[in-house]
């Protein structure tokens, strides 16, 4: 049995649809007309223990809706989810004491209170043992390197310094579900891999199971093996990282450096995306890099050469692209 589980999860909003002008305004105070919206359209997928995925797709996808289910914040329209074998939705204090939930534009921490105090409070409702809970937080403070601003008022903190401690916090109680629903967005490329080394750290001694939604591809990278990519509230791939960029990426970067100037020609091998003195990139499609390379050694005299994927954030805005023209052409 998975750790995370979701069978044709599906959320449904019933939203009023306003009326322009005066006219219906008026009429919409007797008369209201509704529409239904569908921020997720029947989801599956199962998490195994000690999983760490991705869950990837555009604004609006439904990703943050769905890590709202598996939390048990919100109830479904219909489908089934079951979270460390429980229904995230009746949220028996057996599962709470179990997960944690790590929204990136939200705060859990007292704004005037240090992040101290809220740890000892976080210690209190969750019962854990003063000997587990000053271990834990050691472990923490150092893997974040704040050991010092944990008696500081929460305002003061800078946002990179202010997610270090929602993470501690989230942390605390040694989850075995950790969701995290852009936990680095709006943060410097520092702060960003404080959190990615932490949290694969952590990962690493405890063992929970992650599912992550992050619009950084630096995050997935670091992190996660497997990816889920999500549209229009409903899932369009699930496989290995590499497996998006094996499937999705139509062209490899050729990096080319010759004993002289480049030849002109290199436009007749691919899309020439840099050329300058000895040195020139080319993207080729995928199955042509072999017979490409051979072409030019046998012309050319080549000093070094290399070959690169693309980068995770055009192969994943490929995804998103073909997903939206699959969705418009249903």
């Amino acid at each position: 049995m998975g750790m995370i589980e979701a069978r044709n999860l599906k959320k449904t909003y019933r939203v009023v649809q306003k009326q322009t002008g005066l006219a219906g305004s008026l009429r919409g105070l007797f008369h209201r007309e509704y529409r239904e919206v569908k921020a997720v359209g029947g989801v599956s997928f199962t998490i195994e223990p000690g999983e760490m995925v991705a869950f990837l797709g555009p604004n609006g996808a439904g990703k943050t809706t769905t890590l709202k289910m598996l939390s048990g914040l919100i109830h479904p329209t219909s489908g089934e989810a079951r979270v460390l074998d429980h229904v995230p939705w009746n949220r028996e204090d057996a599962f709470r004491r179990q997960f944690s939930l790590v929204m990136g534009q939200k705060n859990q921490l007292w704004w005037d209170l240090p992040a101290g105090d809220s740890f000892q409070l976080h210690r209190e409702i969750y019962s854990i043992p003063h000997a587990e809970f000053t271990e834990t937080l050691g472990e923490l403070t150092e893997l974040l390197g704040v050991e010092k601003l944990t008696k500081q008022a929460v305002r003061e903190l800078s946002l990179g310094e202010r997610m270090k401690m929602e993470l501690i916090a989230a942390l605390l109680h040694r989850p075995r579900v950790l969701l995290l629903d852009e936990p680095t967005i709006g943060l410097d490329v520092v702060a960003q891999s404080k959190i990615q080394r932490c949290l694969k750290d952590y990962h690493a001694r405890r063992g929970v199971t992650v599912l992550l939604t992050s619009h950084y591809m630096r995050d997935v990278e670091a992190l996660c093996e497997r990816v889920l990519v999500i549209n229009h509230g409903s899932l369009v791939y699930d496989g290995p990282l590499a497996g998006v960029i094996e499937r999705f990426g139509e062209t490899k970067l050729v990096k080319l450096r010759f004993e002289e100037s480049a030849p002109d020609d290199l436009d007749s091998y691919g899309v020439v995306v840099r050329k300058d003195g000895p040195t020139a990139d080319i993207k080729v499609e995928r199955a042509r890099v072999a017979g490409v390379l051979a072409a030019i050694l046998e012309r050319s005299v080549v000093a070094d050469v290399s070959v690169e994927e693309p980068p995770l954030e055009e192969v994943i805005s490929r995804v998103f692209e073909e997903a939206e023209a699959a969705h418009d052409a249903a």
